[in-house]
């Protein structure tokens, strides 16, 4: 049975018709474009994406139904979602219930029958804009009115909305996934670890974990001083969403720990890091989203098939520096993907290692954090 009709409308006046389903509602936030063909689950709970209303551009989803395993975090942090055809049936031997039952019971609103080739295409040549998802009955005008009364993603913390209020022992790994890495866990000395959740995704800590760590997760405020207080092995930062350079508290707790401790930062924690050693940030036309982005190892050469979901980058003149390296590119647009410091025990990527597309290429950054905690 077919929903509600719906529309999508971007701040620049185009507007998409397409059927509702899940939630009711309107919805506005910045409409982007992923390339992953599978994992809507794990998008939509993904924190990197709160603020955002994302659109798939494989043409069918939800035909493996939803799964509690497959979530990122206690829930969706994604404001809508659009797809081109959504599967009503689902098929799988994983499968616990349906997409658009998962969605409604969630609040989510979302929309199926759009032309997410042409909505991909209007997204790479004008870049990510602000929209509005919601009835047809609305009006046209009145959904782009919507759209454009949103707040633009630059400036924006969003950190803010997915961090956690208190501190958190996280202790699970892989053994009840039956370890679907296929990598044995590490059998050494276990290292304790403070790992700062600027929207941590769950897999991120079930590998730190693998990787023989003992996490601790703090809020993405806690300032330098108390986390030093614990005397931690190392401290980890994390992904998240929203612009960094507005995660102004975060970068001053980074400068805080610089040179105190051995650091390791993904994504927005990558992003943070490189502010706080002097760097600046910028916003992406369209960001790189999806299972297939290409990235160099330079301190290898070494190619590894990556996932990625940001919108914002390094800027790459931060290399002027000759205390900083760079140490990954995107061999699409040759942004920076990776930095490490020559004098301080610190390094990041801007891709999610644990999302594994490779499936193991970039499984070594876990150790390398390991490795730099062991010379420390």
């Amino acid at each position: 049975m077919r929903g509600p009709e719906a529309r999508l409308a971007l701040e620049d006046g185009t507007v998409y018709e397409g059927t509702g389903f899940g939630a009711e509602g309107v919805r506005t936030g910045e409409v982007v474009f992923t390339t992953s063909m599978a994992g809507y689950q794990e998008i939509l709970t993904d924190p990197s994406y709160c603020g955002q209303i994302i659109t798939m551009t494989y043409p069918l989803i939800g035909n493996y139904g939803v799964v509690a395993d497959d979530l990122e975090s206690d829930r969706v942090r994604a404001r809508g979602f659009v797809v081109r055809e959504l599967s009503r049936v689902p098929s799988n031997f994983r499968s616990e219930g349906d997409l658009d039952s998962w969605l409604a019971e969630r609040d989510v609103v979302a929309i199926e029958g759009v032309d997410t080739r042409a909505l991909t295409r209007r997204i790479r040549s004008e870049g990510a804009m602000r929209a509005a998802l919601g009835p047809a009955s609305l009006g046209r005008d009145e959904l782009v009115d919507r759209a454009r009364a949103a707040p633009k993603m630059a400036g924006q913390d969003l950190v803010q909305e997915v961090t956690r209020e208190t501190p958190l022992a996280w202790t699970e790994g892989f053994a009840a996934f039956g370890d679907p890495m296929g990598l044995e866990p590490e059998s050494g000395e276990r290292y304790r670890i403070t790992a700062v959740d600027y929207g941590v995704k769950w897999n991120i800590l079930r590998h730190l974990v693998h990787a023989g760590f003992d996490v601790t997760v703090v809020p993405a405020t806690m300032p330098a001083e108390e986390i030093l207080a614990a005397s931690p092995d190392g401290v980890f930062l994390s992904n998240g969403p929203g612009d960094p350079a507005a995660v102004t508290y975060g970068i001053e707790t980074v400068k805080g720990l610089l040179g105190k401790v051995p650091m390791f930062g993904i994504c927005l924690g990558h992003q943070i890091m490189a502010l706080a050693m002097g760097a600046k940030t910028f916003k992406l036309p369209f960001g790189h989203r999806g299972g297939n982005q290409p990235v160099m190892d330079k301190t290898t050469g070494k190619v590894e098939i990556t996932s990625q979901n940001h919108g914002f980058a390094v800027d790459a003149a931060f290399f002027d520096d000759p205390a900083v390296e760079l140490t990954h590119v995107n061999l699409n647009d040759e942004t920076v993907e990776g930095l490490g410091h020559r004098d301080l025990p610190a390094f990041s990527v801007q891709y999610h290692p644990e999302a594994s597309p490779g499936p193991h290429d970039a499984s070594y950054l876990f150790q390398r954090f390991r490795e730099l905690i062991r010379e420390a």
